[in-house]
């Protein structure tokens, strides 16, 4: 019992991201399995109108399919100046150009003739004990501005266009440096103490 109630289900194969709970979750004794590890498969429509509801959505969907905790996250890129804009929509936002480059060039410009290039990355993570538990929230974000134009190649998605507070690009930054002061590891951190404690 005591080794079932340490596995937790992260819904997601995203290899970057399992990379990044298993390194900071493993230290408390918790597993983190993918999909994939449980020959399972989910992919609910997130039409969920903020992180936190499309983050449900996800960990709902295989809370129903596994006898474990699951982990579910949802992210994006809030401009100030746009209200929030892309936000929640930061990756359909982008499906619209030929490549992110295109897409991170017109996010600039409008947050330009929107007078301030203020941003913030979000993440939201939904953590689900069992399929009759409350659903536990955990949010993170790292505050910066848009780069007037990319830098570096590093990272993925809106990186080259974002500088965080301290000063780190995130399209130079090494994975190592990007994950110390992300909006997903501020993320983790609350939820790993919360597991730490419970």
């Amino acid at each position: 019992m005591e080794q079932l109630r340490k596995e937790i289900l992260l819904a997601t194969n995203n290899e970057h991201k399992l990379k990044e709970y298993r390194q900071m979750l493993a230290p408390l004794g918790y597993i983190i399995e993918c999909p994939k590890d449980l020959n399972v498969d989910s992919n609910p429509e997130e039409d969920g109108t903020t992180f936190k509801e499309n983050a449900y959505i996800k960990a709902k969907a295989f809370i129903e399919r596994v006898n474990r905790p699951v982990i579910a996250d949802d992210s994006g890129l809030e401009v100030e100046s746009l209200n929030g804009f892309p936000g929640i929509f930061s990756s359909r936002f982008a499906e619209k150009f030929s490549s992110y480059k295109e897409a991170q060039q017109a996010l600039v410009k409008l947050a330009k003739e929107s007078g301030s290039l203020k941003a913030r990355f979000v993440c939201t993570i939904c953590y689900l004990e069992n399929i009759n538990a409350r659903p536990l929230f955990f949010e993170g974000e790292c505050r910066g501005t848009l780069l007037e134009k990319p830098l570096g190649n590093n990272g993925f998605g809106y990186d080259p266009i974002f500088q965080c507070e301290n000063g780190l690009c995130f399209g130079l930054a090494s994975e190592e440096e990007k994950n110390k002061v992300s909006h997903r590891y501020n993320a983790i951190v609350k939820l790993a103490t919360f597991l730490k404690i419970s």
